[in-house]
């Protein structure tokens, strides 16, 4: 049973008054490792740690930080294997997603932003005859970022990465559910010889050190990713603070399928919308709408892709692993139940599923489709964050776009037709912050990533992410 240890100031160590927690295998349901539950002494060390490598590591060359967030993203990209299995065995997904698209995508993270920041420019603005004004984009010094478990080394990096190339250093928290890639990162980044107090990782609880951090007075900025509740407690928390706050939250996705769609492609991006990670993205399209003269043949093929689905462990060759843990596992199903009694029909799935062998205890469900349920009901209000997801025909462009609209969320939707004037027409009126046509979760770095409404406040991705990590000074030159 490997006991996992806090990184700060360089160094592994243990929590300081030796509290931990336990780390348990979704797959399996056994207790395989144990992690800090961290308190105020740990975060005090990491801040206090920060702060003494902040003016350091803000005076290093922008090309000395990339060629250190380079050496990062090699050794992720070497140890692949390990990172991939370390995260099929935490969170629970197909070992075949980590290997795919979490550890690369962690790499790209690093790699992306060291690059980056040596492109990074500000502006300048001439007065005519009378006067130059330049911006300068200064580090904000010592930042928190926090990151949920769903996606845990991808997101983790996608947070510490453009805050390390801006120069600042770091607080950072992963989820206690999903800790293991995170240790593992506090390893590669003593190999790669980053320097000590610049990225400090610790382990714990959210309602502990995750809200300590948010409060820290050395904590000038936080960058959270999670559910739109936690979300309001931390805004509430920092707004008197005067922190900078960047926060990416739930989600409630439509996707839109159109009678002129690619049917094949719709059907095949639809179900991988629904049920990426067992629906445990927040980008994930959890309400389906189709146009009613194809909703027949669009529901039968969905239906015959969904229960194809091959769900068992994680290890092996799967499409759908565990959930993350029993208490989601019993959302999850309660979610379920509470769709039945709003009169929705399972047309698929529904239950827990018990595989042979090891995971014969392991927190799985079954790929589930609704159909029969309105708009308003609370199945299509609240997001579930699991293998689940409605079905329902629509008239008209008018409707399809009011019942894309019709919820509290405003993260991503999923536009699926071969109408060119179609897609800029319906894509100029969704309340979203990311629309995509005619693909799901392809991801430029470059691009804003955010969402409206109750899914979050502020943008990441690219200079997003930049002018987030950085403060805007104006300084103003006089020529006489």
């Amino acid at each position: 049973m490997e006991t996992l240890e806090n990184y700060i100031d360089g160094k592994l160590v243990p929590p300081g008054d030796g509290r931990y927690l336990d780390n348990i295998n979704p797959a399996t349901g056994q207790v395989y490792g144990r992690i800090p539950r961290s308190g105020q002494a740990d975060l005090d060390a990491a801040v206090t740690a920060a702060e003494k490598a902040r003016a350091g590591w803000q005076a290093t060359p922008a090309e000395q930080r990339a060629a250190l967030m380079e050496r990062i993203a090699g050794l992720i990209d070497t140890n692949l294997e390990l990172l991939a299995t370390a995260e099929s065995e935490d969170n629970g997904k197909p070992i075949a997603l980590a290997r795919s698209l979490d550890i690369p995508r962690a790499a790209s993270n690093f790699r992306f932003f060291a690059h980056a920041i040596t492109q990074f420019a500000s502006e300048s603005h001439a007065m005519g005859e009378a006067a130059i004004n330049y911006t300068l984009r200064d580090p904000i010094g010592v930042v928190g970022c926090i990151s949920p478990w769903n996606l845990p080394l991808y997101l983790f990096t996608w947070k510490i990465a453009p805050a390390l190339a801006a120069g600042n250093c770091v607080v950072a928290k992963p989820s206690e559910v999903t800790p293991k890639t995170a240790y593992l990162l506090s390893q590669l980044c003593i190999e790669a010889g980053l320097p000590s107090g610049v990225l400090n990782i610790l382990h714990g609880l959210g309602g502990e050190i995750g809200n300590a951090i948010v409060t820290h007075a050395g904590v000038k900025a936080i960058s959270f990713t999670g559910g739109t509740e936690t979300g309001a407690q931390i805004a509430a928390q920092a707004a008197p603070r005067f922190k900078k706050l960047s926060l990416e939250l739930g989600g409630k996705n439509p996707s839109l399928v159109f009678a002129d769609c690619d049917l094949d492609k719709a059907v095949a991006g639809v179900a991988r919308a629904a049920f990426a990670n067992q629906g445990q993205i927040c980008l994930c399209g959890s309400r389906i709408y189709v146009e009613r003269s194809i909703y027949p043949e669009f529901r039968q093929r969905l239906l015959d892709q969904v229960k194809a689905l091959r769900v068992g462990d994680p290890l092996t060759d799967v499409q759908q692993g565990a959930l993350v843990s029993e208490a989601h596992m019993g959302k999850v199903l309660g979610a379920i139940e509470t769709a039945r009694a709003e009169g929705g029909k399972i047309l698929c799935g529904g239950e827990r599923i018990v595989p042979d062998g090891r995971c014969a205890q392991g927190y799985f469900v079954a790929p589930t489709l609704i159909e029969g349920l309105p708009l308003a009901c609370e199945t299509n209000q609240r997001e579930i964050f699991g293998p689940v997801a409605t079905l329902q025909p629509f008239d008209t462009e008018e409707e399809a776009i009011q019942m894309a609209n019709g919820t509290d969320y405003g993260l991503a939707a999923s536009l699926w037709t071969e109408n060119l004037r179609r897609s800029h027409r319906i894509a100029r009126q969704l309340d979203f912050g990311i629309v995509w046509v005619n693909c799901w979760l392809q991801r430029d770095l470059r691009t804003p990533f955010g969402g409206m409404k109750n899914s979050g406040v502020g943008r990441e991705g690219g200079l997003e992410a930049l002018r987030f990590f950085t403060e805007p000074k104006n300084v103003c030159i006089n020529y006489e």
